[in-house]
């Protein structure tokens, strides 16, 4: 039996490594292959030996762009910073990282509510509501008139980043971070702020990303539990 003393001790030791464990970083790949995430690809419903949309080749993870979907975290989270390396791997288009995803293919029957951090080229950054809701300083000059705002038609659900400057030129690797801390979200491209939005209609889901037209490949998914945003 503990006494009072050394149960106290106990009990303060576990506390003390549970909070150091919250606060490690985990990486969402490890770079062999696609555990502890699952494909929601609609083309594949009724030819399941189409190509895969997503693959591991050289340790990373690869978009192929097509058959188009997206790649989902089986775990949910909140209160985290998402810190992305990735490269168009060969022409320029459209791609994205989605969080706070959840129920799949709300949106043209593909996409899942979530609130879609955009990488494609030269809008790296911007907002996409997808059934979800965000507010941004400047709302109608970056979203457009609010009467057109909306969640889930093809216009009004894009809120422009604040720069289209902080991309590196192709080829090269570009970091992204995404900090969602209860109902705000800021985005870093290669360490701008590019986006800062709060006031969102749900604080945690899935992770998910896109194949959405062009291959892309990541080198780094790195997740780390937060308790404030950065500066």
């Amino acid at each position: 039996m503990f006494s009072k003393k050394k149960l106290s001790i106990f009990l303060l030791l576990i506390g003390t490594n549970c909070a150091s464990f919250a606060q490690k970083s985990i990486s969402l790949f490890n770079g062999k292959d696609l555990t502890g995430w699952h494909a929601d690809v609609p083309g594949r419903d009724k030819n399941p030996d189409t190509a895969a949309s997503f693959i591991v080749r050289e340790g990373k993870l690869v978009s192929m762009g097509d058959p188009r979907g997206h790649l989902i975290t089986d775990a949910s989270y909140k209160d985290y910073r998402l810190d992305v390396e990735y490269r168009f791997a060969g022409k320029p288009g459209n791609c994205g990282v989605l969080v706070h995803a959840s129920t799949p293919r709300v949106l043209y029957k593909m996409f899942p509510k979530s609130l879609e951090v955009q990488m494609q080229h030269k809008d790296a950054g911007d907002f996409w509501c997808i059934g979800e809701d965000i507010t941004v300083p400047n709302m109608e000059e970056r979203r457009g008139p609010k009467a057109e705002w909306s969640t889930d038609k093809k216009n009004g659900r894009r809120i422009k980043n604040l720069t289209d400057n902080s991309e590196k030129p192709l080829g090269e690797w570009n970091t992204m971070r995404i900090e969602c801390l209860k109902d705000k979200v800021r985005v870093w491209v290669n360490g701008t702020l590019v986006n800062d939005g709060y006031n969102c209609t749900v604080t945690g889901g899935q992770i998910a990303l896109q194949a959405e037209g062009s291959e892309v490949e990541f080198r780094k998914l790195e997740l780390k539990p937060i308790k404030k945003l950065s500066k």
